[in-house]
């Protein structure tokens, strides 16, 4: 079973983290938004509260849709933003909102808007020494705010992500190419990319433009959500 919550209210609108992290990444963002929509947050397989589950992208995106609201808008950042690009082909959303976030986080010779898989292997690897510590140091890159800072660091401590999860998360974000599925979406989708994202490239505006998406760029890096000009 995976763990979700909701609150506020409005239209509906569910948050999916990326990996490693859990749903408590977005509580500055309900907290700002709750008001205007009817949040609801889900811990990925094996991360944060929920359960493991077994399988790769299709049976996480399985399970995820399970606690999902009628046609809902689906916010997802990096892995989530992956598996929100698949699960927007298997049911009707409202929309979709990609926070920094590729079809295809692998570079080849095809797509010049990803990372070498043995780069992201080798992150992999240097996280894996002490995966709490190497989380913390990551948020703390990606702001200057303190107690955002503090908060972030106590849900990483709190809630850590299962190995199992972790491998399948990263094999999700290693073997896992949409670029045709995502352009065949037709659903309102906007795009919020950070500037200084080692990650996600900001190049790749110039792809998501040419498919009609209207992007955002903003001065952070891989967690744009945590800036204050962040806006939906």
């Amino acid at each position: 079973m995976l763990y979700s919550q909701t609150s506020g209210s409005g239209e509906d609108l569910v948050l999916l983290h990326g990996w490693g992290f859990s749903a408590d990444l977005f509580a500055d963002l309900v907290a700002k938004y709750q008001h205007k929509y009817r949040l609801t947050v889900i811990d990925l397989p094996g991360h944060g509260r929920s359960d493991e589950v077994a399988g790769g992208a299709e049976n996480w995106c399985a399970e995820i849709i399970n606690n999902l609201p009628t046609n809902p808008i689906l916010l997802g950042w990096s892995l989530g933003g992956l598996l929100a690009i698949s699960i927007a082909r298997q049911l009707p959303l409202k929309g979709l909102i990609l926070v920094a976030c590729s079809p295809n986080f692998i570079q080849n010779k095809h797509w010049n808007f990803g990372i070498p898989a043995d780069n992201f292997r080798q992150f992999n690897t240097n996280l894996k020494a002490d995966f709490s510590k190497g989380l913390r140091r990551f948020v703390s890159l990606q702001s200057n705010n303190k107690k955002q800072i503090k908060a972030l660091n106590q849900s990483i401590s709190r809630f850590p992500a299962s190995t199992q999860a972790l491998n399948q998360g990263l094999e999700i974000l290693l073997n896992t190419n949409l670029l045709d599925e995502f352009q065949q979406l037709k659903i309102p989708i906007k795009v919020i990319l950070g500037e200084n994202d080692t990650l996600v490239p900001s190049q790749i505006s110039a792809w998501y433009k040419a498919c009609g998406v209207d992007v955002k760029i903003l001065k952070t890096g891989h967690l744009p959500f945590l800036d204050e000009n962040f806006q939906l």
